[in-house]
């Protein structure tokens, strides 16, 4: 099938981008520092850091990498840390020693910590105090030599009580140190290029142990160059504010943080996003312009009394990924904004942004968007043939965007391309005639019912709608009549809500194999780091 959603782009929108627009990733951020070294690059906790500040900052972190830990161009470091200054600081250190970044979650358990450090052959970590206690637990089980904690306020000398570091770890170096002493090392810069690897970007590990995904420095640079190719009405140099809500450890985050770093833009870092009442002190008089999350993030400030105070004198787009964007939110979005979320698709293989809804579709349609500049995608059957437009397939991908494989996992390598190079995302998904894409579901979360196929975000999508509805997630459950059976979990917001009611709601808009028929009521779903809803965990007993 040809681009066929071409022709419905915004006027403008280049049908290519140059994804060797930078050399590397480094090149982009050591050009916007030398431009922009006045201009705010970052802000928490209502302190500044100007592009000169993360540029001398940096500069410090990679002089010492190189002369005290010896790093070298491809060694793989962990970064564990939340949204705060540290994050970028150490980024750009890491990546100036040219060495691999490992980006990991601050919040993993031992076992996944344990796993992800011996997967990617870290022997450098620069950890968060506050999660020092998981890297003890396991710290003798890891090739880890050297840790390097993290404060709160490093990065910018800020003094904020950060958690004490665990007595587990034997003499760890202070990351303050680490700034304090680099200013008196030598830093020799690294030529680096675009097949240079930039970052691991573990899979959420849904079928057992996570997989790292290699990505490179063009990678980062495609994506950055497709999102505001793709956007330019959200990409003036100089003047966007962006809401930094998402964790950076996380690889739309990231990427974010790249597209606007590029063009001077300032990013307002959130550490801790479930803490509204901050979240929304934090960007209310920031007039900002950009902002991406997911449905439960838009959810959740939606339903604060404190987001219709915000300033919203600047916005210009928010956009939704990880899971898809429901209606009753981005109607609820709307109503205090004016503006309805801009739904987009990508994942950690693909940089991650593979669509987004252009800036002139005003409407909620529950697409996932056009592919951006640069991009393929095909829909194939089980048998790798594309399908007819308007049929279900698995959506395929390729583009300058998409990850070399992963991290020593020839067999999953084989597994998830197609002979010509495409590749597989597991998500199964329909093209429309105007070159929009639909998500379906996931090819393992389909479920069954008397040979019929029931797709959970469907059901999940006519459920939001019912009125004291908060969250809710579907799954399959077995069933002797019909093989599986609907069960939905729902978290209300009006606690007189019955189970006759979401049943009564569901038959109103789904054909009867679709009605849920068990409704299960909890206080809370559950949520990775980034507030994805975990089906998984709720299929355990």
């Amino acid at each position: 099938m040809s681009k066929h959603w071409i022709r419905s782009y915004d006027k403008g929108v280049p049908e290519e981008i140059d994804a060797d627009a930078y050399g590397s990733v480094v090149e982009l951020l050591d050009n916007a520092c030398k431009k922009y070294p006045d201009l705010t690059a970052f802000e928490c906790f209502g302190a500044p850091m100007t592009y000169a500040q993360l540029d001398a900052a940096a500069r410090n972190v990679a002089a010492y990498l190189q002369t005290e830990l010896g790093v070298k161009r491809g060694d793989r470091i962990a970064l564990m840390c939340p949204n705060i200054f540290a994050f970028p600081v150490a980024m750009l250190g890491i990546l100036r020693a040219g060495a691999t970044q490992v980006n990991v979650n601050p919040l993993y358990t031992p076992r996944e910590l344990e796993h992800q450090l011996n997967d990617a052959g870290a022997e450098t970590i620069l950890i968060f105090a506050g999660s020092t206690p998981t890297l003890g637990a396991i710290i003798g089980n890891t090739p880890v030599k050297t840790v390097v904690t993290i404060d709160l306020g490093d990065g910018m000398g800020l003094p904020i009580p950060t958690p004490p570091a665990d007595a587990a770890i034997e003499a760890p170096i202070k990351f303050a140190d680490v700034l304090a002493e680099g200013a008196d090392m030598a830093f020799e810069p690294v030529e680096l290029t675009g097949d240079d690897l930039i970052f691991f970007q573990y899979t959420g590990g849904t079928t057992g142990l996570s997989k790292g995904a290699v990505l490179t420095h063009r990678n980062l640079v495609a994506n950055s160059e497709q999102f505001r190719a793709y956007l330019p009405e959200a990409s003036e140099e100089g003047k966007e504010v962006v809401v930094g809500a998402l964790p950076l450890y996380h690889i739309f985050g990231l990427t974010l943080s790249l597209v606007y770093l590029a063009i001077g833009g300032k990013i307002v870092l959130i550490p801790n996003p479930r803490d509204m009442d901050s979240f929304i002190g934090a960007i209310k008089n920031s007039k900002f312009s950009i902002m991406a999350g997911v449905n439960t993030l838009f959810a959740g400030l939606c339903m604060h009394p404190a987001f219709k105070e915000v300033d919203f004198s600047g916005y210009k787009i928010s956009i939704g990924g990880g899971t898809a964007v429901l209606e009753a939110t981005s109607n609820a979005w709307k109503e205090i904004t004016g503006h309805h979320i801009k739904e987009g698709y990508g994942l950690s293989e693909t940089a991650p942004i593979l669509t987004i809804n252009p800036m002139s579709n005003t409407h909620f349609s529950g697409a996932c968007g056009l592919p951006v500049s640069s991009t393929h995608i095909k829909l194939l059957d089980e048998n790798d043939n594309e399908v007819a437009l308007g049929e279900r397939g698995e959506i395929c991908a390729s583009g300058p965007q998409v990850m070399k494989g992963y991290w020593n996992r020839d067999d999953a390598n084989e597994e998830a391309f197609t002979s010509d190079g495409y590749f597989r995302t597991g998500d199964i998904g329909t093209f429309d005639e105007d070159g929009y894409l639909y998500i379906v579901d996931r090819k393992k979360d389909m479920i069954l019912v008397s040979g019929f196929n029931v797709y959970p975000n469907e059901v999940e999508a006519v459920v939001a709608l019912c009125p004291g509805v908060a969250e809710n997630a579907c799954i399959g459950v077995p069933d002797e009549k019909t093989g599986e059976a609907v069960q939905v979990f729902v978290v209300r917001s009006d606690e007189n809500l019955t189970e006759e009611a979401i049943i009564e709601h569901c038959r109103g808009s789904l054909t009867g194999y679709k009605v849920p028929r068990r409704i299960t009521f909890l206080d809370e779903l559950p949520k990775s780091g980034v507030g994805k809803i975990l089906r998984r965990e709720l299929r355990k007993p």
